[in-house]
């Protein structure tokens, strides 16, 4: 890349305009007079001295100050919002050095647009799955009620009935929200970790014990994806690993095989972390949702085209309390063959 800077510049047309001088110069004296090489040395040194002193400082002061004032904008522009403004003086050596800072600047903008018009699409779509989240419920809640007020609550075929509704109903919405103030306290990490040590196998089989009562009335069958006898010891916040138990379980207990349906919780060592992979033999995920089944109140095609209880929160949360321990989570699933859910924690 040529240098642009104005002496580079200003020498350049200087020497160009002396070049065409001398030639016009020694044809004229040619045919003229008699040529003296004095006088043309002498002319041109002047000329080119003139000329090189009136491009610099027009190069200077028409051109390069403006661009010296829009490379100001964009550092000022670029430091990061409450800084103290600084007073900066820019050497500024080509014309492409500042073509690369305006690309460079430019191209930041571009990202930073596109992110927040997918945080403003996210948004909405949030809004969004919260009105219809927390519709049904109050709807129901305000349906309940008015029954009650118009005559109901006198009939003791009904009143007790619609109250017990009423209840259900409320207790959705509170667990929405309690949900949702999960989710805001990890993702500013105000809830703070409780690292200790204990035995991953055995906290699996008290959350067996806990939704054992569920899985039997859905048909569904619980168990290790091997044969587990020892212990095996992680170091982490139990009761929020419990959690992330539960909601995986109990979501491979809902959206599962409807017959025959089996969730399997299996252990692998991997050097430093252990491997817990939960899966269940259902429907599976297409692979186009797969993506999003950790996103807020997402529900896959399946999970939709039934009635199911529920915040639509568990494997939001789930995937929030996983990376606040500093590990990760996935998932892959077939279709009509099952899907697992696979994370790590660190071993003990």
């Amino acid at each position: 890349m040529k240098r642009t800077d104005p002496n580079r510049l200003s020498f350049n047309t200087s020497l160009l305009i002396i070049s065409f001088f001398t030639v016009v110069f020694i044809v004229f004296m040619e045919v003229f007079s008699e040529f003296r090489i004095l006088p043309l040395l002498i002319i041109d040194a002047l000329l080119f001295i003139f000329t090189f002193l009136i491009f610099r400082y027009t190069l200077e002061k028409f051109i390069y100050q403006k661009i010296r004032l829009i490379y100001k904008t964009i550092y000022n522009l670029k430091r990061p919002k409450g800084t103290k403004f600084e007073k900066r003086d820019f050497e500024m050596n080509s014309i492409e050095n500042a073509n690369m800072e305006v690309l460079e600047w430019g191209e930041k903008k571009k990202s930073e647009i596109e992110e927040l018009k997918k945080a403003e699409a996210y948004r909405r779509e949030f809004l969004g799955n919260i009105y219809h989240e927390l519709k049904n419920p109050i709807f129901n809640i305000q349906g309940y009620v008015l029954t009650l007020l118009d005559g109901g609550l006198e009939d003791s075929n009904i009143n007790r009935d619609y109250l017990l509704r009423t209840e259900k109903s409320i207790n959705r919405m509170i667990s929405i929200v309690e949900d949702l103030e999960t989710i805001s306290n990890l993702e500013i990490s105000q809830i703070q970790m409780k690292m200790v040590k204990f035995d991953i196998v055995e906290l699996t089989r008290e959350v067996f014990d806990f939704l054992e009562m569920k899985a039997k009335k859905k048909k569904k069958e619980l168990g290790f994806g091997t044969k587990e006898e020892k212990p095996i010891f992680v170091l982490a916040d139990k009761k929020w690993i419990r959690q992330v138990l539960v909601n995986l379980v109990d979501n491979s207990i809902k959206y599962g095989r409807s017959k025959d349906g089996r969730t399997r919780v299996s252990f692998f060592d991997m050097d430093e972390n252990i491997l817990i992979e939960v899966t269940d033999n259902g429907p599976g995920v297409a692979p186009e949702e797969i993506p999003r089944v950790f996103e807020r109140f997402y529900r896959t095609h399946e999970a939709r085209s039934r009635d199911k209880s529920g915040s639509g929160l568990g494997l939001s949360i789930v995937k929030h309390i996983i990376e606040a321990h500093d590990q990760t989570i996935n998932v892959r699933s077939s279709l009509g063959i099952g899907t697992t859910f696979a994370f790590t924690l660190k071993k003990a």
